[in-house]
């Protein structure tokens, strides 16, 4: 999907929401924390404004505020105009009548939107049933009619049924049907694809898209994910220390920001159209709103303003440089391109060419991985979810191989059959020499000192009551390895390798930003000296700047401690960047593999072209993309996989004998990779 050069808006026209003066101060037993200080937002009909920031810049505090949903404890000063009425200090009557004709929202976990009680048709219309829009004898048809707008299949059934048969794609689908119901003035959309894999995502936002086009309303779409701002999204405003520190059309902002803070997001952003490995993260990390910095928020982390005593003394105000383009910087005009001229590239992790190809350090061969589901009063097996159905993969010491596919495809369970966290059914696991599958408990111990395990959640993966000196140190003790290894002395040499003071050791998981808990959860899994560490989203609920942090982290370690990777994500961008090689997988299977330049540059098979084809492109605004390929439907049922290849249901060069007979993994002619496809080629 792609936005539009010019907004197709009339600015001179009253906008639809207007906000001024906003300042959001949330009060409590403890100190006051003030979100959101002195914003000014504008969006007219049929515009998308994206709203960008890292996590506690004060965006989802705004949206929220303009839709009247702050709890009671929130001290909203300023005005928000909706369709020209007043939200700020109105009367709950009021602020339901609002929200239920003139403003809807879609929230980031649709899961926390849908009661899991109700039929999902039931709950996309009640909304205008309790409006007096809709006859409650009207429901069922029009809830099956929303249904079908946003392309859910089967809508007759689907609205019969409950959240929990729903995939995470269709409800959010569901959401969007339900916030659009009653054809809104605005639609908030917070976060609407975070959770999401890549080719949903692409769904997502298309049918976002096309039901914004329908109806004309303003959009106001809020995100960290800046490829997808610079393909949705008209104009741009940039969140920091609750504030907005600069605004723009979409290609004034991705071209020339005039804002160091942009500038720093945008070079930070791992990008699938560059060269090289090198992420270029924002040092340190934004500030609370209970400790901001003097002066200017960002001058702590901010290049230009290093040194220069205007930046730490005095906030600038977002003054206006031209147009409508504003800016919060004293040295707005001294702000340089956020990209490099011509390939876009990026500085490489040099790594030295082996003299011949080294001995697989993790070899798995044919792995398959069966779960029985079991019904009535006999438990009997009904049927069987084939999670990984022969799956194959080498890992080479010092290497990252990529692990990539949609949800549910089978990435998570494969990497955790491998650590010995779930039952095998058959096939082998060979690490550092040894056959690993079928080891009882005390093998396995043995083989998780060489293995470790990072997962997606650092919070869920740290014992709350323990401080993370504790928790880094306790592998060590149930390895009767704590003295042997250094004991305080190697803990604490554990926080400098993944940049943090020893001197946090006391403090406890709670007390950390997720970045800084994703460093303490490396630590943890380094403690034991292994040789192969498998990383499973590692960085997948970060922000941008974070995440590239993190992600050179990663590198450095691997680079220092010769470590090898198994790195599973849906992020493709991410994946480029560290990846030597990527094994692409689709409902239990390895369906493509190869070199990471032979896999991007030249996918030979339809589901590896989709996937990439999906990723928004960062500076998509100013350089354009490829023609995206949207998959229709969804992942099929692993309990139910189709027959003959599984991906033919989706695909657009699916023939009949695609249907009957199942590809083999090889080879493919002309190309360096791996592919199980029968009709593998470049290009849709």
């Amino acid at each position: 999907m792609h936005r539009s050069d010019r907004t197709g808006t009339d600015q001179t026209a009253a906008p639809v929401l207007s906000i001024r003066g906003l300042d959001v101060t949330f009060l409590g037993s403890g100190k006051p924390i003030h979100a959101v200080r002195g914003v000014d937002l504008d969006v007219f009909e049929n515009e998308v404004l994206g709203i960008v920031g890292e996590s506690g810049s004060g965006k989802s505090v705004t949206a929220l505020a303009a839709a009247g949903l702050l709890p009671r404890n929130a001290l909203i000063e300023g005005s928000i105009r909706l369709n020209g009425q007043e939200v700020v200090g109105a009367d709950d009557d009021t602020l339901r009548r609002l929200r239920g004709q003139d403003i809807g929202v879609v929230f980031q976990d649709p899961s926390t939107t849908l009661n899991p009680l109700l039929p999902v048709g039931r709950q996309i219309v009640e909304g205008e049933i309790a409006h007096g829009r809709l006859a409650s004898s009207a429901g069922q048809a029009r809830a099956v009619e929303l249904l079908r707008e946003v392309d859910i299949a089967d809508p007759d059934n689907r609205a019969l049924q409950y959240p929990f048969q729903f995939s995470g794609g269709m409800r959010q689908r569901a959401v969007i049907a339900m916030a659009m119901a009653g054809r809104p003035r605005v639609i908030i959309a917070d976060e609407p694809t975070t959770a999401l894999d890549v080719t949903v995502q692409a769904q997502v936002l298309a049918l976002l898209a096309e039901r914004q086009k329908q109806t004309g309303a303003a959009v106001v779409l809020i995100t960290h994910d800046l490829g997808v701002v610079a393909e949705v999204a008209h104009r741009v405003a940039v969140m920091y220390g609750g504030r907005i520190v600069e605004t723009g059309t979409v290609r004034e902002i991705f071209s020339q920001p005039r804002h160091p803070y942009t500038a720093a997001l945008l070079r930070s952003a791992p990008r699938i159209d560059v060269t090289g490995d090198r992420l270029d993260p924002i040092p340190g990390q934004p500030p609370t709103p209970t400790d901001m910095p003097t002066g200017c928020a960002f001058h702590p982390r901010c290049a230009i303003g290093e040194g220069r005593q205007k930046c730490r003394a005095e906030e600038p105000p977002l003054r206006i440089l031209d147009g409508t383009r504003r800016s919060a910087c004293h040295y707005a005009e001294e702000v340089p391109p956020p990209f490099r001229s011509g390939s876009g590239s990026v500085p490489a992790i040099v790594r030295p060419a082996p003299v011949s190809a080294p001995e697989p350090l993790l070899t798995v061969d044919d792995l398959r991985v069966h779960f029985p589901i079991r019904a009535g009063l006999l438990k009997r097996v009904v049927r069987t979810v084939r999670a990984a159905d022969g799956v194959s993969l080498r890992v080479a010491p010092g290497e990252t191989l990529g692990l990539v596919g949609e949800s549910g495809c089978g990435k998570t369970t494969t990497g955790r059959a491998i650590m010995g966290l779930v039952p095998t059914t058959s096939g082998s696991i060979r690490f550092d020499g040894q056959e690993i599958r079928g080891l009882d408990r005390t093998g396995m111990r043995g083989v998780r000192r060489r293995m470790q395990y990072v997962f997606q959640d650092p919070f869920s993966s740290l014992n709350p009551m323990l401080s993370v000196g504790e928790a880094i140190a306790e592998p060590l003790r149930i390895h009767g390895l704590y003295d042997e290894m250094g004991g305080a002395a190697w803990i604490a040499r554990l926080f400098e390798m993944v940049g943090l003071s020893p001197s946090v050791a006391h403090r406890y998981p709670r007390e950390f930003s997720g970045g800084q808990k994703q460093r303490i959860g490396i630590a943890r899994a380094l403690s034991l000296k292994p040789k192969l560490l498998i990383l499973d989203e590692p960085v997948a609920s970060l922000d941008v700047s974070i995440q590239a942090q993190v992600v050179n982290l990663l590198q450095d370690l691997q680079r220092d401690l010769k470590l090898a990777y198994l790195f599973i994500a849906h992020d493709l961008s991410v994946v480029k960047h560290i990846s030597d090689r990527v094994a692409v997988m689709y409902l239990g299977r390895v369906v493509e593999e190869g070199a990471k330049h032979d896999v991007y540059s030249a996918p030979v098979h339809p589901y590896t072209q989709a996937l990439l084809s999906a990723v928004p492109v960062v500076d998509a605004a100013t350089q354009g993309r490829t023609a995206r390929i949207v998959l229709e439907g969804e992942i099929p049922d692993p309990a139910k996989p189709p027959s003959g290849c599984h991906f033919h249901p989706r695909c657009f060069r699916a023939t009949d004998r695609c249907r009957t007979e199942a590809p083999a993994f090889a080879p493919v002619p002309g190309s360096p990779s791996l592919a199980a496809c029968h009709h593998p080629g470049a290009g849709a």
